[in-house]
């Protein structure tokens, strides 16, 4: 008997597809201006006052790296003065990068070649911010209509003269394309205190609602300034009065001065740990110079290997490590605290060139002149004025791999090995990530307290590095202390939830909610919870709960509307989807969404235009591929089909879902041994494929191969007791065998199958061997 190609195809592949997009996740935001932090209630005024009394500070720090951290577009910081488009191609993503200057406005734009040799996924975005220096990166960001902030996939590197690549993370096929967003810990240190909403949640989308300023600004090292000037404007006002109304870092203890520099320069890592966990009863930007950097955030690191650093560790040199590399320097530990940042520092002026090298090598000799005779007279110590040469020496940074920078790790001799070598970027996936405890590293330790060991717990398992003790933990802290906030609950309940223990998650979701019922992240996370652990009802109340406090939410929308695909609401689905693709455009999993609905639905242009939306916003959505082929394919237009299926196996090697349905369109072009080989790929990522056992099974059988292909169709009834299509077609297999008694017995269970098409076929089936149902 001929077999169901493009039923197996439509049916099981539009299946697949939705269980596929359904994994996919982004952090919420409202899309509507939240009511902004005011600036000045905190006491911040605008930096430009302090130029009036300190001109000469103002006019030094204004060319510093700090104050140049973040700026608006120029032509020369953008395109060049020669003003020619940038053009840049990556390979790895098979995607072309222009930045172009357009009436007076800069973009930066990606586009692909498509299967006609045209162009195809073009998208592009405007500059509204450059951040970074230029010393030795710069990174260019787009402002939404949501007002969030997101990084663009091209930089500019200084080294070399000066050239193109892409940002840390996109070196790869699968980058964030324009969806990575810049959050409020990495605006905190390059750039001024911007306004944010009042309220701000652990895993909500960063939202800048109101002024985004541009550079770190006086205030960040001496406190807000409102009132400061307020005094210095007042007649007769005492110089002591005017001082003690404003931080001087300098007056500051040895530990306070080092905290001022510390609270961006001492990130242990930037991979997953955490490197610093900001307390939670805390603002983003809360910090203020002067208190103990303790009580705004802790610093961590991995836990030192068999109880002493390990040498891989120990070496480890990232680009925003010059605090925590410089205190394991035996300068610093021997100093008892003399040595610190500013010991080299002028924040206020930094030397260049010959000078900047004179400058450092006098600072090193405050301490070491006298040993410096002795070991130069005995011949022990080359002449030369440049101690930070190979004391302090350049390397390329292990994370930015673009970028050259001191190391502040003051070392006796240089590392003998080519430190400026070439490095290949460190993908960091959940099975290289480190895994193990998370030790407190600043302040190196902290006094007992419901809080203390509360935020200790958490930095266990708030990016999975240490579920199995963290959990334990976190849930005794919990249980010991019962905190009113509803955060620690919110992290232990992610926790269960990422160590795949749903079911204990959802309690606390629940408890969070009760704690905190009007919370758009605790309402996101419970409701698409509830629907993972099929829980349709509840999760569709709590998702409708979450678009009604925040309506301009488009992920909420998103994940309500596959509640609604659960729950058979195609229409629901429908509407849902689209208020989600109208709120943000950006958002390429709803579109997804709507393109599996329109081909369920048997509208097969539209869910190509919205599969194809999807790819457009982001090309290495590899589902989006997948189900885009089968669109096509279902269509008959297998050659574009075969384009999209193989563009999802390339950027996912292991996605089994993909290979079944590409399997599907070659059997149907009657490819058999292509299609054999895809299926079995397939299953070789996932032995417990029913569907795929199925297929291969249907395969084997148009080879003439009657019995690998009945061991097939038994394995996907092992694996699925209830498959009524395998049931159909072991049963059709016994019956052309000549086995017509075991045939029927499995006919007859495919007779009661849930899927109509396979209910009337196996009826039929029976009929014609002269066996009722």
């Amino acid at each position: 008997m001929q077999k169901r190609w493009w039923l197996t195809g439509i049916v099981l592949g539009f299946v697949l597809a939705i269980l596929v997009y359904f994994i996919r996740f982004r952090p919420s935001t409202t899309g509507a201006k939240p009511v902004p932090s005011s600036l000045s209630n905190a006491g911040y005024v605008d930096p430009k006052l302090c130029a009036a009394c300190h001109s000469k500070v103002w006019e030094t720090y204004r060319r510093t790296g700090m104050a140049r951290s973040l700026y608006r577009p120029t032509v020369s910081n953008t395109v060049g003065d020669n003003k020619k488009t940038v053009s840049y191609y990556h390979q790895a993503s098979a995607s072309y990068f222009t930045v172009f200057e357009r009436d007076g406005h800069f973009y930066q734009r990606r586009y692909q070649i498509g299967l006609d040799g045209k162009p195809t996924n073009d998208l592009e975005q405007e500059i509204d911010f450059v951040i970074g220096s230029g010393n030795h990166v710069r990174a260019f960001l787009h402002r939404t209509p949501r007002n969030t902030v997101v990084e663009l996939p091209l930089a500019w590197y200084a080294e070399k003269g000066g050239y193109w690549g892409m940002n840390p993370g996109y070196d790869r096929p699968d980058h964030p394309g324009f969806s990575r967003n810049v959050n409020y810990a990495c605006m905190f240190c390059h750039n001024a205190i911007p306004e944010i909403p009042s309220s701000v949640e652990p895993g909500a989308e960063p939202v800048f609602a109101g002024t985004v300023p541009e550079g770190i600004d006086c205030q960040r090292c001496h406190g807000p300034g409102s009132q400061h000037v307020r005094i210095a404007g007042t007649p007769a006002a005492k110089l002591e009065d005017i001082r003690n109304a404003i931080v001087n870092p300098a007056r500051l203890s040895a530990e306070r001065q080092m905290e001022v520099c510390m609270q961006c320069h001492l990130e242990t890592t930037s991979y997953r740990l955490p490197n610093s966990l900001v307390r939670i009863d805390r603002g983003p930007f809360s910090y203020r110079p002067g208190e103990p950097l303790s009580d705004f955030m802790l610093q961590f690191d991995q836990a030192p290997a068999g109880g002493s650093p390990d040498r891989s560790e120990q070496d480890r040199f990232e680009i925003v490590s010059a605090a925590y590399r410089l205190r394991q320097s035996e300068c610093f530990l021997k100093s008892k605290g003399a040595l610190r940042c500013t010991t080299c520092h002028n924040p206020h002026d930094i030397p260049r060139g010959e000078a900047a090298a004179q400058h450092y090598t006098q600072a090193c000799l405050q301490c070491h002149q006298a040993a410096l005779q002795q070991l130069s007279a005995a011949g022990k110590h080359p002449s030369g004025s440049d101690c930070i040469g190979c004391h302090m020496p350049k390397r390329r940074t292990d994370d930015v791999v673009h970028a050259v920078m001191t190391d502040h790790y003051i070392q006796r001799r240089k590392p003998a090995r080519d430190l400026l070598a070439t490095k290949v970027e460190r993908r960091e996936t959940d099975e290289n990530a480190y895994r193990g405890k998370v030790v407190l590293y600043y302040p190196e330790a902290l006094p007992k307290s419901p809080e203390n060991e509360l935020d200790l717990a958490v930095a266990q398992v708030s990016q999975k590095s240490n579920l199995s003790e963290g959990i334990d933990e976190l849930a005794g802290a919990i249980e010991k202390y019962h905190p009113d906030r509803m955060e620690y609950y919110l992290y232990l309940a992610d926790a269960w939830k990422d160590s795949g223990q749903l079911e204990k998650a959802l309690p606390l979701y629940e408890e969070a909610v009760r704690r905190k019922p009007a919370s758009l992240i605790v309402l996101q996370r419970l409701g698409t919870s509830l629907r993972s652990a099929g829980q349709l009802a509840r999760a569709a109340e709590i998702l409708k709960r979450a678009v009604e406090v925040a309506p301009a939410d488009a992920s909420s929308w998103h994940q309500l509307g596959l509640v609604y695909i659960g729950q058979g609401q195609r229409t629901d689905a429908i509407e849902a989807f689209q208020k989600a693709t109208t709120l943000d455009p950006s958002l390429s999993e709803a579109f997804n969404s709507l393109g599996g609905v329109w081909l369920e639905s048997g509208e097969p242009q539209r869910a190509e235009a919205a599969f194809r939306q999807a790819i457009r916003i982001q090309p290495d959505y590899a589902e989006a591929h997948s189900n885009l082929g089968n669109a096509l394919d279902s269509a008959g237009r297998f050659e574009e089909a075969r384009f999209h299926f193989e563009a999802a196996i390339r950027l996912k090697p292991s996605y089994a879902a993909a290979r079944f349905n590409y399997a599907i369109g070659l059997a149907r072009a009657r490819r058999y041994e292509e299609a054999q080989q895809q299926i079995e790929a397939a299953l070789r990522t996932q032995p417990g494929f029913a569907e795929a056992h199925d297929l291969l099974g249907n395969l084997l059988a148009a080879k003439g191969k009657a019995q690998a292909a009945l061991d097939q169709y038994r394995e996907a009834i092992r694996l699925r007791p209830e498959f009524g299509r395998a049931q159909l077609d072991l049963g059709e297999a016994l019956a052309d065998s000549g086995d017509v008694a075991q045939a029927v017995l499995y006919l007859r269970k495919a007779a009661e199958s849930q899927q109509p098409d396979v209910r009337a076929e196996a009826t039929q089936i029976l009929q014609q061997l002269g066996k009722s149902r």
